[in-house]
């Protein structure tokens, strides 16, 4: 039997299906439709509401955060982070060029450059690595700052991103940042419920966020959330994402450009009822991804696997085809039949808007996103 029909086979069996997979459905098992009503109910169905507050209470005590700062989704997230971070107009933000589109918009929102360095592939993140041959080759410090020799630009932050869910080596880009004073937020969009080194992701940066957009291992339909340890952040994320509105009983006045960016507490009623299944949604997606490594040990593809010293939440699992070939083949065979499977996002360099930001040499990048396909991951039927 030729390997993409058994793959095919394989998909349907796990899932006891012949109906139509899709790559990632929400799963709704507990207390959604109770909580939607009751905010309904109480009418605070806006940015203010005890959902809010319940949400990102329990975000920060899953992660181990001190604070949370719940928001409209995550691109809003990561651009408050980075504002915070310090990044200004015509500053410089590296980045790596495997990630959605987000990533580097939130960096563009700002007036910022993006600088794209290879990736690791056995993470899918940015490599520790590239990053040190990129600063050694092109920066300095100069007066505490990082300085790009080339554009003369300062290099303000670093956005590392936990690609599917796997943990990128965070510590070791936290180090060198550290050495070049390049402040780290972390993309850990993807990454709710992985763990690198004991430590959830989010939570080695100076700031993390996440997103909770439909197809996310917990939604509220759109959603996103900042966390840090640092109060004053906190306080600033809360006050800026609130149109920058002084706290006043009836007068409306703001103190600085402000962005309406608060979730509204209907989603977060969503949200907490998503929380208090997320170990339950891990599990289960563990174990998905255990059954898709022992199909695919035996074929010419390699199943991307959560890298040494981390625990991934699998949220895409996604496999390395063995030529650029098998992978468009096994692309339309699969979404002909019903099942729908997805290639890599094209690197953002390669996007328009992108294509003059500096780039380091991409090998792994370039390999990756000729070969990577994302396969069903969701849990619909199988919790």
């Amino acid at each position: 039997m030729k390997t993409i029909p058994r793959i095919i086979q394989k998909i349907r069996e796990i899932y006891q299906t012949d109906q139509f997979i899709a790559l990632h459905e929400p799963v709704f098992l507990g207390n959604e439709k109770k909580y939607v009503c009751d905010a309904i109910d109480s009418t605070f169905v806006s940015s203010v509401g005890a959902y809010v507050d319940q949400f990102e209470e329990r975000l920060a005590d899953f992660a181990g955060a001190k604070y949370a700062i719940a928001m409209v989704n995550g691109t809003a997230a990561l651009h408050i982070a980075l504002l915070l971070a310090g990044v200004e107009q015509n500053d410089e933000v590296i980045t790596q060029p495997i990630t959605f589109v987000a990533t580097a918009n939130a960096i563009a929102y700002l007036g910022a450059k993006p600088i794209f360095v290879d990736v690791d592939a056995d993470t899918l993140g940015l490599s520790p690595t590239a990053l040190r041959t990129f600063l050694e080759t092109y920066c300095e410090n100069q007066a505490g700052q990082c300085i790009n020799q080339k554009s003369g630009k300062v290099i303000k932050a670093c956005v590392p991103m936990h690609t599917f869910g796997h943990p990128c080596r965070i510590d070791e880009i936290v180090r060198i940042c550290d050495e070049y004073g390049i402040v780290v937020v972390e993309d850990a969009a993807e990454s709710l419920g992985s763990w690198y080194q004991g430590q959830h992701t989010g939570r080695f940066g100076k700031l993390g966020t996440f997103s909770f957009n439909g197809n996310k291992i917990i939604t509220s339909g759109g959603g996103g959330a900042m966390i840090t340890d640092e109060e004053n952040l906190a306080k600033q994320a809360k006050h800026l994402t609130t149109t920058a509105k002084i706290p006043h009983r009836w007068e409306y006045a703001h103190d600085r450009i402000g962005y309406n960016y608060r979730m509204p507490n209907l989603n977060a009623a969503l949200l907490v009822a998503q929380m208090e299944n997320l170990p339950l949604l891990i599990e289960k997606k563990r174990l998905l991804a255990q059954k898709y490594q022992s199909f695919f040990q035996d074929l010419p593809y390699e199943l991307m696997l959560e890298p040494p010293q981390a625990s991934s939440n699998y949220w895409l699992n996604a496999i390395v085809c063995p030529s650029i070939e098998e992978k468009k083949q096994l692309l339309e065979e699969t979404n002909q039949n019903r099942i729908m499977t997805r290639p890599l996002w094209k690197l953002m360099n390669h996007l328009a808007m992108f294509r003059e930001s500096q780039t380091s040499p991409l090998p792994n990048a370039s390999f990756l996103e000729n070969r990577i396909v994302n396969i069903p991951s969701g849990l619909q039927g199988l919790v």
